[in-house]
C-alpha cells in the first residue's frame, strides 16, 4: 500500500486540459499527491455583447416558445446576467417563468432555481441524447423551441428537432475558441507522446477535439493515438466528452457519476493498478510514472533513472545488457559511460543501492527476490 502522508497518486503525472474549474481539479489531484501539467485546450468567449444572443432574447421574450432547454449552468447564468445588462433581466425571468423548462444535469437546475425558477424535468444520464427522446416522444410537430446553445455544435439534435416539425431558435451565450497561447498545448502534446504524463484528463467534447485537432495539424495524431492506446490513461468526466476520443479508436475511463470529484477517485484507482510492483532485494518496489515507491515512500528519479528502471522491469531478474540500457537511454548515444552515470544517479535515488545489481562484463539486473524468480521467469 501507499504511504498515506505520499497520497494515492504520488509518483504520477495528470494533464487537465479544462479551461473553466482547472485550479479546483487541480487541487483535488494535487491533495492526492498528483504532479499537475495544466494546459487548457479551449477558452470560453461570452457573448455578453454579441448581436446575436440580444437578437435571440428578444425573440423569446416576445414570442412565447412552449419549451426552452438549458444545457449548462454558466451558459444559463450567463443569459440571465446578460439579459440584466440589457435591462430585459425581468423581462426574460417572467417568460421562462410560463414555459416547460429542461436542464441537461444538476448544475444547470442549481442555476435554474438560483435565478428563482423551477425545471420541470431534467435527465439523468445528463445526457442531451435524452432530453432529445424526450422532446420527440411529447411531439414538437408546430411547437416552438428555445435552445440554450453552449459553445459546442449538438450532433443532430436541433437538426432532428426541425424535422420534427419544431422552429427551434439558438441562444449563443458563448463559444469556444482555441487558446490565446497555445504553447502550453504544445508542450502538453509533446510530453504525451514521450510518455512524460501518465493520464489526460477532458471534461468536456470540444476540448478532447481540440488537442486532437491540434496534434493532426503538427502530424502528431499518429504518436499521440498510440501514447493514449497503451501507456497515458485517458480519463473523460462522461460519455458525451468521451466522442470525440471513441471516433479515434481511443478507450476512455469514466466515472460512473459525471463528477471532478468521481473523476479524480476513478484515477485514484486506475493509475496505481497500472503501476508495475515488484519484490525486489526484501523491499516492495513500485514504479510509477516519474517516482517510485520503495516500501511505500516515495523517490523521485531522473527522467534517464526511469529509462532504465523501466528497462530492467520489463525482465526483471534478467540480466539486460548495457547496449540495450543505452539504447533505452533518450539521447546517450553511442557512450556507455552514459548508463553507468544514470546508474549511479538511479541507485542514489532509490536509497537502496541493491536493489540493482552489476553484473560484470555483462550489465545489471534488478535483485529480484528468489521466492519470486520463478513466477517472472514464467511470465
Amino acid at each position: 500500500m501507499f504511504d498515506q502522508k505520499e497520497g494515492p497518486l504520488a509518483g504520477f503525472t495528470v494533464a487537465v486540459t479544462a479551461a473553466r474549474r482547472a485550479d479546483e481539479l487541480g487541487a483535488l489531484l494535487q491533495r492526492r499527491g498528483a504532479s499537475v501539467v495544466h494546459a487548457p485546450a479551449l477558452r470560453i468567449v461570452p457573448l455578453a455583447d454579441d448581436s446575436e444572443l440580444l437578437a435571440a432574447t428578444k425573440d423569446v421574450i416576445d414570442q412565447r416558445p412552449d419549451v426552452v432547454v438549458a444545457t449548462t449552468a454558466i451558459g444559463f447564468r450567463g443569459w440571465v446576467e446578460a439579459a440584466d445588462g440589457w435591462g430585459l433581466g425581468e423581462a426574460l425571468l417572467d417568460r421562462l417563468r410560463g414555459v416547460e423548462l429542461l436542464a441537461r444535469g444538476p448544475k444547470v437546475k442549481g442555476a435554474i432555481r438560483a435565478a428563482g425558477l423551477t425545471e420541470e424535468w431534467s435527465p439523468s444520464s445528463e445526457s442531451m441524447a435524452e432530453v432529445l427522446d424526450r422532446l420527440l416522444s411529447e411531439g414538437v410537430d408546430g411547437r416552438r423551441i428555445a435552445v440554450q446553445l453552449h459553445g459546442e455544435p449538438l450532433p443532430g439534435f436541433v437538426e432532428a428537432l426541425r424535422e420534427g416539425g419544431a422552429e427551434v431558435v439558438g441562444i449563443p451565450v458563448y463559444r469556444w475558441m482555441p487558446p490565446e497561447d497555445i504553447a502550453p498545448v504544445d508542450r502538453l502534446l509533446d510530453l504525451a507522446v514521450s510518455r512524460g504524463v501518465d493520464a489526460l484528463t477532458f471534461t468536456s467534447a470540444p476540448a478532447a477535439a481540440s488537442l486532437l485537432s491540434r496534434a493532426e495539424s503538427r502530424g502528431l495524431l499518429p504518436e499521440l493515438l498510440s501514447a493514449l492506446n497503451h501507456d497515458v490513461l485517458p480519463a473523460c468526466v462522461g460519455p458525451v466528452t468521451a466522442l470525440p476520443l471513441q471516433a479515434c479508436g481511443i478507450d476512455t475511463v469514466q466515472p460512473e457519476r459525471f463528477r471532478l470529484g468521481p473523476l479524480v477517485q476513478l484515477l485514484c484507482q486506475e493509475l496505481p493498478a497500472r503501476a508495475r510492483a515488484l519484490p525486489i532485494a526484501g523491499h516492495r518496489v513500485e514504479i510509477r510514472g516519474h517516482a517510485v515507491l520503495v516500501d511505500g515512500c516515495l523517490r523521485p528519479v531522473p527522467p534517464a533513472g526511469m529509462s532504465l528502471l523501466r528497462a530492467l522491469s520489463r525482465r526483471p531478474g534478467w540480466v539486460v545488457p548495457r547496449a540495450d540500457l543505452l539504447r533505452a537511454l533518450p539521447g546517450a548515444g553511442r557512450d556507455e559511460h552514459a548508463v553507468e552515470t544514470a546508474m549511479a544517479r538511479l541507485r542514489t535515488a532509490l536509497g537502496t543501492p541493491k536493489l540493482i545489481q552489476t553484473v560484470v562484463k555483462r550489465g545489471y539486473r534488478l535483485a529480484l527476490d528468489p521466492a519470486a524468480d520463478s513466477k517472472y521467469a514464467d511470465a
